[in-house]
Protein backbone atom coordinates (compact mmCIF):
# COMPACT_ATOMS: atom_id res chain seq x y z
CA UNK A 1 0.00 0.00 0.00
CA UNK A 2 1.13 3.60 -0.86
CA UNK A 3 -0.29 6.67 0.86
CA UNK A 4 -0.41 10.60 -0.66
CA UNK A 5 -1.94 12.73 1.77
CA UNK A 6 -1.96 14.45 4.77
CA UNK A 7 -0.53 13.12 8.23
CA UNK A 8 -0.74 14.83 11.69
CA UNK A 9 1.70 14.44 14.67
CA UNK A 10 0.93 16.00 18.42
CA UNK A 11 4.35 16.90 19.90
CA UNK A 12 5.72 17.64 23.08
CA UNK A 13 6.99 21.02 22.29
CA UNK A 14 10.46 19.61 23.34
CA UNK A 15 10.50 18.42 20.05
CA UNK A 16 8.50 21.26 18.37
CA UNK A 17 11.20 22.65 16.06
CA UNK A 18 12.61 18.91 15.13
CA UNK A 19 8.92 17.24 14.02
CA UNK A 20 10.47 15.34 11.84
CA UNK A 21 13.63 13.41 13.63
CA UNK A 22 12.25 10.32 15.52
CA UNK A 23 14.48 11.28 18.36
CA UNK A 24 12.16 10.94 20.90
CA UNK A 25 10.68 7.46 19.96
CA UNK A 26 14.20 6.50 19.30
CA UNK A 27 15.03 7.77 22.93
CA UNK A 28 12.49 6.15 24.79
CA UNK A 29 10.92 3.18 22.79
CA UNK A 30 7.37 2.85 21.73
CA UNK A 31 4.74 0.11 21.13
CA UNK A 32 6.41 0.01 17.43
CA UNK A 33 9.92 0.81 17.66
CA UNK A 34 12.57 -0.41 20.23
CA UNK A 35 14.96 2.04 22.46
CA UNK A 36 17.65 3.00 19.21
CA UNK A 37 14.96 2.39 16.49
CA UNK A 38 13.84 6.32 15.47
CA UNK A 39 10.21 6.01 14.23
CA UNK A 40 7.82 8.80 14.16
CA UNK A 41 4.22 8.14 14.75
CA UNK A 42 1.69 10.04 12.91
CA UNK A 43 -1.87 9.85 12.68
CA UNK A 44 -4.56 10.65 9.73
CA UNK A 45 -6.50 13.00 11.87
CA UNK A 46 -5.52 15.74 13.76
CA UNK A 47 -8.24 14.55 16.71
CA UNK A 48 -6.36 11.57 16.89
CA UNK A 49 -2.66 12.96 17.24
CA UNK A 50 -3.66 14.97 19.92
CA UNK A 51 -5.21 12.16 21.88
CA UNK A 52 -2.37 9.74 21.10
CA UNK A 53 0.25 12.69 22.48
CA UNK A 54 -1.80 12.92 25.80
CA UNK A 55 -2.50 9.72 26.88
CA UNK A 56 -2.82 10.32 30.24
CA UNK A 57 -4.86 12.53 32.08
CA UNK A 58 -5.27 15.96 30.97
CA UNK A 59 -4.16 17.99 28.09
CA UNK A 60 -0.59 18.77 28.90
CA UNK A 61 1.26 21.65 26.26
CA UNK A 62 1.05 20.25 22.65
CA UNK A 63 2.39 21.17 19.44
CA UNK A 64 0.23 20.00 16.38
CA UNK A 65 1.78 19.85 13.05
CA UNK A 66 0.62 18.92 9.82
CA UNK A 67 2.89 16.62 7.40
CA UNK A 68 2.41 16.27 3.20
CA UNK A 69 3.05 12.60 2.56
CA UNK A 70 3.84 10.64 -0.39
CA UNK A 71 5.04 7.00 1.25
CA UNK A 72 5.45 3.66 1.10
CA UNK A 73 5.14 0.41 1.06
CA UNK A 74 3.19 0.73 4.01
CA UNK A 75 1.66 -2.54 5.92
CA UNK A 76 -1.72 -2.71 7.09
CA UNK A 77 -1.64 -3.66 10.97
CA UNK A 78 -5.41 -3.58 11.29
CA UNK A 79 -5.22 -6.71 8.39
CA UNK A 80 -6.26 -9.76 10.26
CA UNK A 81 -4.66 -12.18 7.88
CA UNK A 82 -1.17 -10.05 7.72
CA UNK A 83 -1.06 -10.60 11.52
CA UNK A 84 -1.70 -13.82 10.88
CA UNK A 85 1.46 -14.06 8.35
CA UNK A 86 3.30 -12.85 11.04
CA UNK A 87 2.31 -15.33 13.61
CA UNK A 88 0.42 -12.57 16.03
CA UNK A 89 -3.39 -12.26 17.35
CA UNK A 90 -5.06 -9.66 15.91
CA UNK A 91 -5.86 -8.36 19.77
CA UNK A 92 -1.48 -8.30 20.21
CA UNK A 93 -1.06 -5.02 18.84
CA UNK A 94 -3.41 -3.44 21.85
CA UNK A 95 -1.52 -5.39 24.36
CA UNK A 96 -1.14 -2.53 27.44
CA UNK A 97 1.66 -4.06 28.93
CA UNK A 98 4.26 -4.13 26.29
CA UNK A 99 5.98 -0.61 27.86
CA UNK A 100 6.00 -2.57 31.27
CA UNK A 101 7.54 -5.43 28.90
CA UNK A 102 10.31 -3.21 27.06
CA UNK A 103 11.43 -1.52 30.78
CA UNK A 104 12.28 -4.79 32.26
CA UNK A 105 14.12 -5.83 28.90
CA UNK A 106 11.63 -8.63 27.90
CA UNK A 107 10.58 -9.37 24.68
CA UNK A 108 8.04 -7.15 22.89
CA UNK A 109 5.90 -8.51 19.99
CA UNK A 110 4.55 -5.54 18.63
CA UNK A 111 8.25 -4.07 18.37
CA UNK A 112 9.19 -7.68 17.09
CA UNK A 113 6.67 -7.42 14.35
CA UNK A 114 8.41 -3.91 13.31
CA UNK A 115 11.66 -5.05 12.90
CA UNK A 116 10.65 -8.13 10.99
CA UNK A 117 8.31 -5.66 8.84
CA UNK A 118 11.37 -3.15 8.70
CA UNK A 119 13.75 -5.80 7.43
CA UNK A 120 11.35 -6.54 4.52
CA UNK A 121 11.73 -3.28 3.44
CA UNK A 122 8.18 -1.43 4.79
CA UNK A 123 8.39 1.77 5.60
CA UNK A 124 5.55 1.84 7.91
CA UNK A 125 2.09 0.03 9.54
CA UNK A 126 -1.00 1.51 9.55
CA UNK A 127 -2.35 0.26 13.52
CA UNK A 128 -5.61 1.52 15.24
CA UNK A 129 -5.64 4.04 17.72
CA UNK A 130 -5.56 3.13 21.36
CA UNK A 131 -5.45 6.23 23.02
CA UNK A 132 -8.29 6.29 25.90
CA UNK A 133 -11.46 8.14 23.82
CA UNK A 134 -9.95 7.60 20.30
CA UNK A 135 -13.19 6.08 17.77
CA UNK A 136 -12.78 2.70 16.75
CA UNK A 137 -12.25 3.88 12.94
CA UNK A 138 -9.25 6.24 14.23
CA UNK A 139 -5.78 5.45 12.64
CA UNK A 140 -2.02 6.03 13.12
CA UNK A 141 0.56 5.23 10.77
CA UNK A 142 3.77 4.59 11.91
CA UNK A 143 6.82 5.24 9.87
CA UNK A 144 10.44 3.67 10.24
CA UNK A 145 11.50 5.33 6.89
CA UNK A 146 10.43 8.55 5.34
CA UNK A 147 13.18 10.76 4.50
CA UNK A 148 12.40 12.48 1.27
CA UNK A 149 8.60 11.30 1.60
CA UNK A 150 7.30 13.92 4.55
CA UNK A 151 7.04 17.79 3.92
CA UNK A 152 5.89 19.71 6.98
CA UNK A 153 2.92 21.87 6.42
CA UNK A 154 4.76 25.33 7.81
CA UNK A 155 3.85 27.78 4.84
CA UNK A 156 4.44 30.92 6.91
CA UNK A 157 7.65 29.73 8.95
CA UNK A 158 6.67 29.34 12.37
CA UNK A 159 8.53 26.93 13.62
CA UNK A 160 12.08 28.80 12.02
Amino acid sequence: MHYRGLLYRALNPVWARMPLSGEGAARFGGRFNRIGRPALYTSFTPDTAIREANRVGLLQPTTLVCLRADIGPLADGTDPALLAEQGLPADALADPAWQERMLRGGPVPTQDLAERLIGTGWAGLIVPSYARGAPTQARNLVLWEWDGHLNLVDDEGRLG
